[in-house]
């Protein structure tokens, strides 16, 4: 298996989770997630991690975490090998606990800490079909909810009940004093009952950063200094993204409808499959015909063929640095 990709720097912050192997349980009772916790509390103390959010779900977990040494991939690899470990033994079973390595996303604090943490926090009582509201009744059960740091933003636990190794830093982003900042946050909590809460992570870039174009550039650059496979891959994954994302721009003044097809599969990479959903076709046929059809057209229509070529140099001259 290829290793993750490595993007890491001092205090960078990331969302981390792993799911169990075949989407089985990694914790099958309290112990367990007490023992993950106390892995999690030796990991904090040993490679200097800061806890911002836990939250404990049967078959995965979800942590914010910061790095001030840079060593994410230490720290982690080192946690979910140990509690792997502690719970083989106790549980008198071998093999994978969890399915491969851990993902993670860079993200930036400013701009998301308050959305992330809500969400985050309101998995227990998310329904299984993510694009629908929760429930209004489920308030109640994630007041009981126990195993995630939200009764500690929340002031719903007294405060030697809280972790020592978490860190309510981030309880800031919700107001000026404590008290303050738990009102707000409460709210929040409450507001998204009988709503869809969208998913912050959808808006990372290139499946990696959740943050500015600065933050962006900064991984790009920390990507581009390694050469393993599997940061080549990304990187060409995320210049695709990229080209697609300026193809877009781009088509916002385009009311040619040929012209938005044939940028999309020829300047964006975008599947035939894909631009027909978009576009009221059946399947890619439909779309290759048209693309066929404008290239055949713009060799004969000196307009239309000065248009494409526009629009190529013009990505062309975008993309570069």
């Amino acid at each position: 298996m290829a290793r993750p990709i490595r993007v890491e720097y001092e205090n960078a912050v990331y969302h981390v989770t792993a799911r169990g192997n075949e989407q089985k349980a990694i914790y099958r009772d309290d112990t367990d997630r007490q023992v993950f916790l106390d892995t999690l509390a030796q990991a904090c103390e040993q490679f200097g991690l800061v806890v911002h959010v836990y939250c404990l779900m049967p078959n995965h977990y979800h942590l914010v975490v910061q790095t001030p040494q840079a060593n994410l991939s230490r720290a982690m690899g080192w946690i979910q090998t140990a509690y792997s470990i502690r719970f083989n033994r106790r549980h008198r079973r071998s093999g994978h606990l969890f399915q491969g390595r851990f993902k993670a996303h860079v993200v930036e604090a400013d701009a998301y800490a308050r959305s992330l943490a809500v969400y985050i926090h309101l998995n227990p009582v998310r329904p299984a079909d993510k694009r629908q509201a929760i429930p209004s009744e489920r308030c109640n059960l994630l007041e009981g909810f126990t195993w995630s740091s939200h009764r500690a933003y929340a002031g719903r636990c007294r405060t030697s009940e809280i972790p020592p190794w978490l860190s309510l830093e981030w309880l800031w982003y919700f107001g000026g004093s404590r008290s303050a900042a738990r009102r707000e946050y409460r709210r929040q909590i409450a507001d998204s009952f009988g709503q869809f809460v969208p998913d912050p992570l959808e808006a990372a870039q290139g499946g990696l950063v959740l943050g500015s174009e600065q933050l962006w550039e900064k991984v790009k650059a920390c990507v581009a200094g390694s050469s393993g496979q599997e940061e080549i891959v990304w990187s060409r994954r995320a210049s695709r993204e990229e080209r697609r994302r300026l193809v877009e721009q781009w088509l916002q003044k385009e009311t040619d409808r040929r012209i938005q097809i044939w940028a999309r599969v020829r300047l964006a990479g975008e599947r035939l499959v894909d631009v027909a959903a978009q576009y009221g076709f059946r399947d890619g046929s439909g779309v290759h015909r048209v693309v066929n059809r404008l290239e055949a057209l713009s060799r004969q229509d000196v307009a239309v063929g000065l248009r494409l070529k526009e629009l190529d140099v013009l990505i062309r001259q975008t993309e570069q640095p």
